[in-house]
């Protein structure tokens, strides 16, 4: 099949219910200087393009295992070389598969990997089975590490979401050549991707662009007095002012390679401590949170599905082998890194959970601070705004490593996609484990973002202002009322 864009034609294949393309361009290669611009429009090209096969990703390290866990299906494939790496994959699904063959609904997708590493072309994000439910699914790669994240004084900031922004702006001119609507755009994301989104969402750029949102599992921000501390690290590690200008004459390689050589470093300022709590140096740099945009009305008119995992902390602590010996000393300290009442904090969440074991209460403790709280943060901002808002809470629990990995940060990635039967998520190291899934969790699952993305309703109720219900997408596929802990917390 051959769709032609506003760039040029290109060429897709037969896959599932459609058609997918690959590596398709929406911004120019950037190259030198330009790795620290705002994304150019692509110049285009003549004849048919070929994309039928994967393109290039954007730079980055090899991140195929985490300790013991296997996390190849959600990296992907990691760098495949080539500057054209500023790229969509769509699959667009056949007439048949859009009732009365109107124009598809179109899910946007901005993946996950600590704003360092992953592609839209992972094997979790195959989108054949929401071409088979009539969704026109495009999932973006968008620079990463130093190009796509480090805070410089001379050139834009989150470089990597001013990508994603280009894509949807790509959408919006190409949707319809794919059997899209492109009045009826769902920005979706994970983890680094959800974090995105929120950031898309509370920037007036994006007004027009999107219909409804998904942020599953997003963190928080950085201030700029935070990624300036980064920045200085990078500009030590590499020997070079930390500037574009001087960034500019370092190669690719060098610049993934520096990635590592910031872990560790202490991002406490007096206005708080680091929102990412160590895991990750880079990741957006904003003057104040988007729930704070968001609260004053920035998405009123967006709806919003918006959730986390149970044991969102355990990805973190479990395949490092860090949960099997956890003391009351360890969760004191794991309390430290956010909070600066750290034994208030613990006896809160002990109060909360008086049978839970030293281990839980870590894992419990660490996932609230990355996602749990960012995420009721923002569903309250957005509902208090009077936006259309749902919850949902993730709860099945692998078995994978021991059963300690549990309803871990990106377990609901293989549900959401329909990819649960890929032979790579089971095992005693790989994300899913050896015991299956409740019958019907990934129909329902998928489902459910199905029907979102269609008509704006998941199929449980919204959320209203002081009620913040939430979906628990497990077993008992339930509505229950949320009460976070955080309440208990404050001064």
């Amino acid at each position: 099949m051959i769709v032609t864009t506003t760039s040029g034609a290109v060429r897709g294949r037969a896959s599932g219910g459609g058609t997918v393309f690959l590596g398709v361009p929406y911004a120019a290669a950037p190259t030198g200087r330009d790795r620290f611009t705002v994304p150019r429009p692509h110049a285009g090209w003549t004849g048919v393009r070929d994309a039928t096969a994967p393109g290039p990703t954007a730079p980055q390290p090899a991140r195929d295992v985490f300790g013991a866990l296997d996390m190849a299906p959600y990296f992907g494939p990691g760098w495949r070389r080539g500057a054209d790496h500023l790229t969509v994959d769509v699959w667009a699904p056949a007439p048949g598969h859009r009732p009365g063959h109107r124009p598809a609904p179109v899910l946007v997708f901005v993946h996950g990997g600590g704003f360092t590493a992953g592609s839209g072309g992972a094997p979790l994000y195959d989108g054949a089975a929401f071409a088979r439910d009539g969704v026109v699914l495009v999932t973006v790669n968008y620079r990463l590490g130093v190009s796509g994240f480090l805070h410089l004084p001379d050139a834009p900031d989150n470089r990597g979401l001013l990508d994603v922004l280009a894509a949807l702006r790509w959408v919006a001119a190409n949707a319809a050549a794919f059997g899209g609507d492109p009045g009826a755009v769902t920005l979706a994301g994970q983890s680094a991707g959800a974090t995105i989104v929120g950031g898309v969402l509370a920037d007036p750029r994006s007004a027009g662009l999107v219909r409804r949102a998904v942020m599953q599992s997003g963190a928080g921000t950085f201030t700029p007095a935070q990624g300036a501390l980064v920045a200085a690290a990078a500009g030590r590690a590499l020997g070079v002012a930390p500037t574009a200008g001087a960034l500019a004459g370092v190669s690719d390689e060098d610049l993934v390679a520096v990635v590592p050589r910031l872990a560790g470093l202490d991002l406490r300022t007096p206005a708080g401590p680091d929102p990412l709590g160590g895991i990750t140096p880079l990741g957006l740099v904003l003057p104040e949170p988007p729930a704070v945009a968001v609260a004053k009305g920035a998405a009123r008119g967006v709806d919003l599905l918006i959730g986390a995992n149970l044991d969102e902390g355990a990805l973190y602590l479990a395949p490092l082998g860090l949960l099997t010996a956890t003391t009351d000393a360890d969760v004191r300290a794991t309390a430290a890194r956010f909070h600066d009442r750290p034994d208030d904090v613990v006896a809160a969440y002990r109060a909360a959970r008086p049978d839970a074991t030293a281990a839980r209460l870590r894992t419990a403790i660490l996932g609230d601070a990355l996602f749990g709280t960012p995420t009721r943060r923002m569903a309250a901002a957005h509902a208090g705004a009077g936006g259309t808002t749902f919850g949902y809470r993730f709860v099945w629990r692998s078995d994978a490593l021991d059963g300690q990995l549990g309803a871990s940060h990106v377990m609901e990635l293989p549900f959401v996609f329909g990819t649960a039967g890929l032979p790579a998520l089971h095992g005693p190291g790989a994300l899913l484990g050896t015991t299956a899934a409740p019958a019907g969790l990934g129909v329902r699952t998928h489902a459910a973002w199905v029907r979102f993305v269609s008509t704006g309703d998941p199929g449980w109720p919204a959320q209203a202002p002081g009620r913040p219900g939430v979906q628990e997408l497990g077993g008992a596929w339930r509505f229950v009322a949320d009460q976070p802990l955080e309440t208990a917390l404050r001064p």
